[in-house]
């Protein structure tokens, strides 16, 4: 489906594009303009740190981390490639590598986080108040480890994947852009 623009009075499609044809880099464009609007891709989910990678013996890095409503933490792992790579796999590693992180642990990421953006804001406050919880809950947190993919496509192989894992109870979501660049739920 094509999408237009009101242009004079005229409606005129969008060229399709792809963030490569775009000039759109991973880090420097999709990450920073996600990080601000995460609703894009995964509604309900406060960012908690970017770039995260705190675990011995590797120097691995998550995109962006995030924490939902119900206490998951949601991995959310980008690619501008048009087939997403490998990045299910590497999505996977990352959960795991997360999913025994404390609440405490939680908080000192998102206090570097809030830091590196400039905000003055107390991490404990801000995550407790969105959980809406009184005080952390260590039996409560984390829940589980959600994942997003958000990619300019998917490969057959990724997808199959995905839908296997969503099978075998895993919470795994890809998103993409629509032709114009725009991240849209698929």
């Amino acid at each position: 489906m094509a999408i237009f623009q009101a242009v004079k009075g005229k409606l005129v499609p969008f060229e399709a594009t792809t963030f490569s044809e775009a000039g759109f880099k991973e880090r420097s464009d999709l990450q920073q303009l996600l990080k601000q609007q995460i609703e894009v891709i995964a509604p309900d989910v406060l960012i908690i740190s970017e770039e995260f990678g705190d675990w011995a013996d590797s120097r691995r890095r998550i995109d962006l981390l995030g924490l939902d409503k119900e206490a998951n933490l949601v991995v959310i792992e980008l690619k501008r490639t048009e087939d997403g790579g490998h990045m299910e796999l590497q999505a996977l590693r990352y959960s795991a590598m997360v999913s025994a992180l404390t609440f405490d642990e939680a908080v000192d990421a998102f206090q570097q986080y809030l830091s590196n953006i400039g905000s003055e804001d107390d991490a404990r406050t801000r995550m407790l108040e969105f959980l809406e919880w009184e005080e952390p809950d260590a039996e409560q947190f984390p829940q589980d480890v959600r994942i997003v993919l958000a990619a300019a496509e998917f490969s057959k192989e990724v997808t199959t994947t995905v839908l296997w894992l969503n099978d075998h109870g895993l919470d795994v979501k890809c998103v993409r852009p629509v032709r114009t660049a725009m991240p849209v739920a698929c």
